[in-house]
């Protein structure tokens, strides 16, 4: 049974009829219908387009990075303008005025950096140089301090071109109490000299006067018969060999026989800060008995802390935090090793009103011991005489509230960096005495050096 009610006609056109591989085909110009590509054509030149529409981005990507890359500053190259060529290993060097020091696997090397020749060499040690600190005297005179492979400190006059052994600073007879060192500072100008030196079990600073007037005096009497004789055998040693420079053919030092030098004065002898211990006496009366000044009233029961209350305070505070000490475990307070210190100029905490001083010579030291809260300030002029075996109590100490783990002193030396082991860097004004500004740096932080710019 046929129930259609109305005649068949043609369906209105959707856009379900539209052709689906061609979404722009109404821009299309209808005089090139017939020249579209027909499948799978098509499909070819369209993964043909995307292939070069990548590659123009990446090339343009590309050129966006040179053109950033052509602002930046391009570094210089700097390429050598001589070459000196050495037998022995080079394992240091150190410039003062127009001269190039050399520390090499046997002794000294000299060289002058205005007509790249070489000078003279010193190898009667046959030592092995690490490390040189050299500085200008002024009037043709260097001072050098040179440490050997052992931790002997070499001290040399370097005038006219030829090398004079001063002394040799930490040298002793019982090679069982020789010490090594671990650093070594000139002040500026040559008047101090700064050594710091470690034993089997303890370490030290000492620092010694730099007679560098009586030097300049010596080597000015004794240039002209110097001058002559390094002249004849520098004539001597370059027409037997004309060429490539070795170190075995430099010309000895001429003056080392014929010039005697004062040696430099021990100022201070600087020795870490003792750990706080209980009092070695059995009573009160025992200790008023090594005091004779006169200074104290009372019998002191109530003022002196023995052995006994040490061990019981430490008894306490170990039963009151176990579970941490159990946790990390207790580590006991051991004598520093290391310092830094600094030759500071004159200032107000430094100066006394009767000191007479000139502006650029030091007047003083500032250390610090690794793991000490205490920055102390030592004037340079303490007499040794009868204090060989004492300690040396610091002028004036700064206190921090961390322990200090770098320090730096800017170049007028009238401001210091103290860096604590907290992150915290404050910036101290030496000449007045008192902090300028604290700033803290991020927390979990260590910082391990510091300079001003």
């Amino acid at each position: 049974v046929n129930t259609r009610q109305h005649p068949l006609g043609i369906p209105p056109p959707s856009e379900n009829d539209w052709p689906k591989d061609e979404e722009n085909f109404f821009l299309l110009d209808p005089d090139r219908e017939r020249d579209a590509l027909p499948q799978p054509f098509r499909m070819i030149n369209k993964l043909v387009m995307q292939v070069f529409e990548t590659a123009m981005e990446i090339i343009e990507r590309r050129e966006m990075l040179q053109e950033a890359q052509k602002r930046k500053v391009q570094p210089k190259k700097c390429f050598p303008t001589a070459e000196f060529q050495v037998t022995e290993r080079a394992n240091c060097l150190a410039v003062s005025g127009k001269y190039v020091f050399v520390g090499l696997s046997e002794g000294l090397a000299a060289f002058n950096t205005c007509d790249f020749k070489d000078v003279c060499a010193w190898d009667a040690a046959k030592a092995e140089i690490c490390a040189i600190h050299a500085l200008d005297l002024g009037n043709e005179c260097h001072v050098l301090l040179a440490v050997d492979e052992m931790g002997l400190v070499w001290l040399f006059c370097f005038h006219k071109e030829s090398f004079l052994l001063v002394k040799i600073l930490n040298e002793v007879e019982d090679i069982s109490q020789r010490s090594t060192c671990v650093e070594e500072v000139l002040s500026r100008g040559g008047d101090y000299a700064g050594i710091l030196l470690q034993g089997n079990t303890k370490a030290w600073l000492e620092i010694y006067q730099l007679p560098k007037d009586s030097w300049l005096t010596e080597m000015g009497k004794n240039a002209g018969s110097a001058e002559g004789s390094a002249c004849s055998e520098r004539r001597s040693s370059c027409s037997s060999k004309v060429g490539t420079f070795l170190l075995q053919e430099l010309p000895v030092p001429a003056i080392q026989a014929d010039v005697e030098l004062d040696l430099p004065v021990l100022l201070l002898t600087v020795r870490p800060p003792k750990p706080i211990t209980g009092m070695s006496f059995k009573g009160p009366l025992d200790a008023l008995k090594e005091v004779d000044d006169d200074s104290m009233l009372g019998l002191g029961y109530n003022h002196l802390i023995k052995d006994s209350q040490w061990e019981l305070q430490e008894a306490i505070f170990c039963s009151t935090y176990r579970e941490y000490l159990e946790a990390k475990g207790v580590t006991k307070e051991e004598i520093p090793r290391h310092a830094t210190f600094h030759f500071l100029l004159p200032s107000r905490i430094l100066m006394g009103p009767e000191m007479e001083v000139q502006p650029d010579i030091p007047v003083g030291i500032g250390v610090h011991w690794d793991g000490n809260h205490n920055f102390c300030l030592y004037l340079l002029n303490h007499s040794l005489e009868g204090k060989a075996d004492s300690d040396l109590m610091p002028d004036v100490v700064w206190p921090c509230a961390a322990p200090i783990a770098c320090s730096a002193v800017s170049s007028c030396s009238r401001y210091l960096a103290l860096a604590g082991e907290d992150a915290t860097i404050t910036i101290w004004d030496k000449h007045l005495g008192y902090p300028m500004s604290v700033t803290a740096i991020l927390e979990e932080r260590f910082i391990r050096s510091i300079h001003f710019l």
